[in-house]
């Protein structure tokens, strides 16, 4: 499951809401069901936003109590549930609000899902306010009694930027046509010549790395990793001096070697904290990207939690996976993952972290 951006923005209409869902997660879903939570005076602004696949029919009730217990984490007044689906009409089968007499021949495909999500809502206290389909560039309200709304029908969904998609971008989402290529954009290069270049160099810096340890000590070894990381960090803001660049291979190697060091990891963390957030996010995503396994594991712990603090769930869950993946048994991923699946807001991560840094000092 993926918890997207919080843009605080007030909610508009029906149909700008369903189509801004690929801004609220980031990507484009395909199969899922999606729960915008819904705060403020009247639930008038967009909150915690969580969605996961599709599930089988037999497993829609317990997917629908456990997307009801993530999202009530966030104290919603109210929810707006979005099923994306290109699943054809159904023959009529009235389980929410169907008509006492003949039905129409045609239902929504996946009503008795979002009867499961009605259900496990209800039980937390938490009304649904709107359930819709979307489904090839159209929405439809599973309530709606109007020819608006009869399966064959549907609303087009509305064309241009809102103001919702233009809340996720200015809050640093970046669009992917899907979960996949989300993940794709820190998938390590497939082989070739620069894999095969960037792991020697790394070879040669771990080599640097721990002559410089047994020669200089962990503490002085410590200070020069920390200038390191600022050093890489400063290369990677943004402006006429770094637009188009790439980082060296050494630089890069040098950096994933600090990181290793403890300490250096966690001063290092403390940038997603300070003014330079964004840069240190890019150089953590380079990192993530041209790291060889397991060097991959700590800089993409890093992405994990600066995105996550910016309210990217999604950008957050594919960083912790590699992480878990360079190192199953890695403490601090695993411990994210689970705050992240329970739904723990950016703001508390962000308390988390402010005053874990301060008792180390």
């Amino acid at each position: 499951m993926d918890e997207p951006p919080l843009p605080l923005i007030r909610l508009g209409d029906t149909g700008e809401v369903a189509a801004a869902l690929p801004h609220l997660l980031g990507f484009r879903p395909t199969e899922s069901v999606v729960l915008v939570g819904l705060r403020g005076p009247g639930g008038s602004r967009v909150g915690l936003t969580v969605r996961a696949d599709l599930p089988r029919p037999a497993d829609a009730a317990a997917l629908a109590r456990t997307l009801a217990a993530r999202l009530v984490t966030d104290d919603p007044a109210a929810v707006l549930l979005a099923v994306v689906s290109e699943a054809p009409d159904r023959p009529w089968t009235p389980l929410l609000h169907g008509p006492v007499g003949p039905g129409p021949d045609a239902d929504l495909p996946h009503r008795d899902l979002v009867h499961e999500l009605v259900l496990a809502l209800d039980a937390v206290d938490v009304p649904v306010r709107e359930a819709l389909l979307v489904r090839a560039g159209r929405w439809w309200d599973y309530d709606c009694p109007y020819p608006c709304c009869e399966p064959g029908a549907g609303t087009p969904l509305p064309g241009g930027a809102s103001p919702l998609a233009a809340a996720a971008v200015a809050g640093g989402a970046v669009l992917a046509a899907d979960r996949d290529a989300l993940a794709a954009r820190i998938a390590p290069p497939a082989g070739g010549a620069g894999a095969a270049a960037m792991a020697d160099v790394c070879l040669w810096a771990g080599r640097e790395h721990a002559a410089r340890l047994r020669t200089a000590g962990r503490s002085v070894l410590a200070g020069e990793c920390d200038a390191a990381v600022a050093g890489a960090v400063a290369a990677c803001r943004p402006g006429p001096d770094t637009a188009g660049t790439r980082l060296p291979d050494t630089q890069v190697a040098r950096v994933l070697w600090a990181l290793t060091l403890t300490e250096v990891r966690d001063r290092a963390l403390a940038t997603a904290l300070g003014e330079d957030a964004a840069a240190a996010e890019v150089l953590w995503t380079e990192c993530t990207r041209r790291a060889p396994v397991p060097l991959d594991g700590v800089p993409a712990t890093l992405l994990a939690i600066s995105a996550w603090l910016r309210g990217d769930g999604a950008t957050a869950n594919v960083a912790l996976d590699r992480a878990l993946a360079a190192d199953p048994g890695a403490v601090l991923p695993r411990l994210l993952a689970d705050g992240l699946a329970a739904c723990l807001p950016p703001a508390q991560l962000r308390a988390l972290i402010s005053d874990s840094l301060g008792s180390t000092r």
